[in-house]
């Protein structure tokens, strides 16, 4: 946090919204949850209660722009405190960002390295507390560090006891040394000459894309209103200068309204110094931007349970090699950039990179021909005072409150979203003189909780929303279809993600509500002409929007292959 991130900006005025009410579902007493709540997703409601010709009677206690992982989990926070919350996002939720992590909630063992103790302390703290409330998402994951050279058994076997430590009773696992002949039981495709043994370690796996949109419905429980497809195109100002609010416009009908807000919040990513200069248009940049990208390849690349961890590449990063959604999941780079792009793409050295790697781990090389999808994602790392390459960087988050009364966090990364959220409502709640009201989301179970989703297998990512799909396919049988013969999406999932989780584009069902594109690229693209025509049906839309969505998921899809291979 910034120093004195609340001298100079003025304490909005007005009172602190609604009551903090009742939360529907039971509440929770020591280690219990609190349920989610009722009411539901439902992006019409909300477009025309937001857009509606009756004037706004009174404003927002928050408006959030940006609906990542940062400005939904903001948005449950603030919600489940009672306060009347907004969210406005441009493109769909995860689009920028949070759908584009390495799948990992974890610690970070590269920050354990740099001695940031603290922030190492927190994520496996938060990691815990994630998998306690998200059970249907969240899911421990055994890693091996292959050990090549003599040092590295007491190295690293030293390290991971510090980070089984460091986790206390939000523990995973506890780590131990591996013989080599353990390392080849887990990981049958290690590479096997020079190997002497390993470490095994324990930490958290999850779909980034799925939890976001579980957290967006949580927060929709609480009572807050989210738009996707709904750019923040300026601020407003009282008469003193201060935010008051903002422009807002419907990307589906063009329609724009001003909307008033106690707090204005910027969560927007990578992208917060754009929404900055709305308020302040000399302010100087609080993000140097990083890209990381992933290859994902065939199963049979790592047949095991357990991932490989590589705790120091050639270029000083660690590198994973993760089994996730019957894939492999390799992955990742740190490249600064300059320009920001919401579908960025994966440079051929970048690719050139993990494949090389990889292969020094694994006794078959992956080739170019072998990747099923590259998908890259932006850091947004904090900018320091000094000059400094982005992989040593603080994945700290920073709340800054400027001269406008703007409120912008950035930094972090997934597994802290929630400490992040809370940091965020508490400086909210102060700067617009909001009734002060606790934090519940430590004991608040996020939408879709099931303690054995497992039982539901292709669909255990829905969680208690499983069953409600698989009665949807026995309704309608032509449902049940599968529309790959690859990976296993069905219809229903695309009805239910228009219905219930406001899916608006082929792009948001098959990069985000499934995860076909991130997984197969191929495979995907040649769902969008099935997945168009059961959108269209479900959205009353004609066959010019059914091809013009078609064309545009292949220029998307195309992103996700190296150049050359089709």
């Amino acid at each position: 946090m910034e120093g004195s991130a609340l001298a100079g900006a003025r304490l909005a005025g007005g009172g602190g919204g609604r009551g903090t009410g009742s939360l529907d579902g039971a509440r929770s007493g020591p280690g219990r949850l609190r349920a989610a709540g009722g009411g539901a997703v439902n992006r019409k409601a909300w477009i025309t209660q937001v857009f509606g010709t009756a004037p706004q009677t009174e404003p927002f206690d928050l408006l959030i722009v940006g609906g990542g992982a940062t400005g939904v989990g903001t948005a449950v926070d603030a919600a489940s405190r009672g306060y009347r919350v907004l969210l406005v996002e441009q493109n769909d939720f995860g689009k920028g960002t949070s759908s584009r992590s390495t799948k990992l909630v974890h610690g970070g063992v590269r920050y354990l390295q740099q001695g940031n103790v603290t922030l190492v302390m927190e994520a496996l703290r938060e990691r815990g507390i994630l998998l306690r409330n998200a059970p249907h998402l969240v899911r421990d994951q055994a890693f091996v560090v292959p050990n090549y050279a003599w040092w590295e058994a007491p190295f690293y076997g030293i390290g991971m006891k510090v980070y089984d430590m460091l986790a206390t009773r939000y523990g995973f696992g506890r780590s131990r040394h591996l013989s080599s002949a353990e390392v080849k039981e887990r990981i049958p495709t290690v590479e096997e000459e020079g190997l002497r043994g390993g470490v095994l370690y324990y930490d958290g796996q999850f779909d980034d894309a799925r939890l976001l949109i579980n957290l967006a419905q949580t927060a929709a429980r609480q009572g807050a209103k989210l738009l996707n497809y709904c750019p923040c195109t300026g601020l407003t100002f009282d008469d003193a200068g201060f935010v008051n609010g903002a422009r807002i416009r419907d990307a589906e009908s063009g329609a724009e309204v001003e909307v008033r807000a106690r707090v204005v919040v910027n969560a927007t990513g990578a992208w917060v110094d754009g929404v900055r200069k709305m308020a302040e248009p000399d302010a100087p940049p609080m993000i140097a931007a990083s890209q990381g990208i992933h290859i994902v390849l065939d199963r049979s690349f790592l047949p095991g349970d357990s991932a490989i961890m590589v705790p120091r590449t050639s270029d000083g990063r660690v590198m994973f090699a993760i089994p996730w959604h019957d894939h492999v999941v390799v992955g990742t780079t740190d490249t600064p950039i300059q320009t920001l792009d919401l579908e960025p793409r994966a440079r051929e050295e970048e690719i050139d990179f993990l494949i090389e790697t990889a292969a020094q781990y694994l006794h078959r090389d992956p080739t170019r021909a072998d990747i099923r999808s590259v998908f890259v994602g932006i850091r947004p790392l904090v900018r320091a005072a000094e000059e400094a390459d982005t992989a040593s960087l603080s994945r700290d988050h920073t709340i800054h409150i400027g001269p406008t009364g703007l409120l912008t966090i950035c930094g972090g990364k997934w597994t802290t979203y929630r400490k992040m959220a809370e940091d965020c409502v508490d400086h909210a709640a102060q700067l617009g003189q909001l009734d002060e009201r606790p934090c519940i989301t430590k004991s608040l179970a996020i939408h879709g909780y099931h303690r054995n989703a497992a039982r539901f297998q292709e669909l255990a990512g829905y969680g208690a929303d499983a069953p409600a799909l698989q009665v949807l396919m026995k309704e309608e049988p032509a449902l049940a279809e599968r529309l790959s013969d690859v990976l296993p999406v069905v219809g229903a999932q695309v009805v239910w993600g228009v219905r219930k989780e406001m899916a608006r584009t082929v792009d948001d069902v098959l990069s985000r509500r499934t995860r076909a594109l991130q997984l197969d690229a191929r495979a995907a693209r040649a769902m969008a002409a099935p997945v168009a025509a059961i959108m269209a049906r479900e959205l009353e839309k004609d066959e010019a929007w059914e091809a013009a969505q078609v064309a545009e998921f292949l220029e998307i899809a195309a992103g996700y292959l190296p150049a050359g291979v089709t």
